[in-house]
């Protein structure tokens, strides 16, 4: 695919994590040029740049593998200066482990990392202050493995996906209590409307899928619209398949990666056919549009104007750039063609003021 320089984006950055590699590597946002790899501990998941600290934090969630196929969790996060391309420390969560999803509350200077749960303490939110790169709090979520992890723009509440357990977790961060449950059929990955009021959550579990019961129907694939006062849903955006990713960009577009497959009885949910994007709009619920990506779509994210959407896709280990103004392809990166197989966590790094 042909790679059209963007205006007005010299200087920025975009990082992609190598889940396999185990790396991140940096690329021109104007041009798609490669600019470096760093190498990181194993197994990176997903990034999160700090722009107060300008410091991108990854987590390393598993020593290799992923969720249910892991040879034992990891207890590290992964600080990294995105301008000199070099590791400034990596802050050691011990005895908390597995950690994966991040979200940033930069005016509090506070960094939440989702953990899972071990015989003695269920999954729960671990709570960084970004001065001091140390952990001040845990929040308990009351499920085993909560995976993606998102907060309002307020900063005062977060919600806690969940695999396996049928709820998302509703957390209040300034008392650090879990204060609510939504009940859904396992869950991946989640936005919060800017206005937060509404959480989008991916729903089922990809695991739910394979174990349904037949003659209880297959749930219904997409978006479930859950209410924060209530904690209920109260809409749900249907997909044609199986939802990874969610994201939802500054002009109000919410993105949804559907990953999806042919039938294939050796290979469990079947074989990796192209994902696809779907696009609505946040406020009225509306499809906006869709297309195709790379396999396996597992995570989103997009530029700070909302015009470009970043789609990796762990499988053919590529980044999909999307023009969301017209919804059609900008360019693609071909991580794999690196070496570095497994394209997962994303963070787009604007240029220093």
């Amino acid at each position: 695919m042909q790679h059209t320089p963007r205006t007005g984006r010299d200087g920025d950055v975009l990082a992609v994590v190598s889940q396999s590699g185990p790396t991140v590597s940096f690329f021109d946002a104007a041009s798609d040029r490669h600019l470096g790899t760093l190498e990181v501990p194993a197994e990176p998941h997903e990034l999160c740049f700090d722009p107060t600290h300008r410091l991108l934090w990854c987590s390393t969630a598993y020593h290799s593998g992923y969720y249910h196929a892991n040879s034992g969790r990891r207890t590290e996060l992964t600080v990294i200066d995105p301008d000199t391309r070099r590791i400034v420390e990596v802050v050691d969560l011990a005895p908390e482990h597995g950690p994966h999803g991040l979200a940033l509350d930069a005016a509090r200077r506070h960094l939440y990392v989702s953990v899972e749960g071990s015989a003695d303490r269920p999954g729960g939110v671990v709570v960084i202050d970004t001065e001091t790169r140390r952990p001040i709090g845990r929040i308990d979520t009351d499920a085993p493995g909560p995976h993606w992890f998102a907060i309002d723009p307020a900063g005062r509440t977060g919600y806690a996906t969940n695999k396996e357990a049928p709820f998302v977790s509703i957390v209040d961060l300034e008392r650090g209590v879990l204060t609510g449950k939504a009940e859904v059929p396992g869950s991946e990955g989640l936005a919060v409307s800017a206005d937060g009021t509404h959480a989008f959550v991916a729903a089922p579990y990809a695991g739910a899928l394979s174990g349904a019961d037949p003659d209880a129907g297959r749930p219904v694939t997409g978006i479930r619209v859950v209410d924060a006062r209530t904690a209920t849903v109260v809409d749900t955006l249907p997909t044609q398949d199986l939802v990874m990713p969610v994201h939802l960009t500054s002009t109000g577009k919410l993105l949804v990666g559907e990953v999806r497959t042919t039938p294939d009885p050796t290979a469990g949910l079947g074989r990796q056919a192209p994902g696809r994007l779907t696009v609505f709009a946040a406020d009225t619920h509306r499809p906006l549009g869709r297309l195709d990506v790379g396999l396996f779509p597992l995570t989103i994210t997009s530029s700070p104007d909302g015009r470009l959407a970043y789609v990796s896709n762990a499988v053919s280990s590529t980044v999909d750039i999307i023009d969301l103004e017209t919804i059609t392809p900008a360019g693609r990166l071909d991580i794999a063609k690196l070496g570095e197989p497994g394209a997962h966590g994303l963070a787009y790094v604007p240029r220093p003021a």
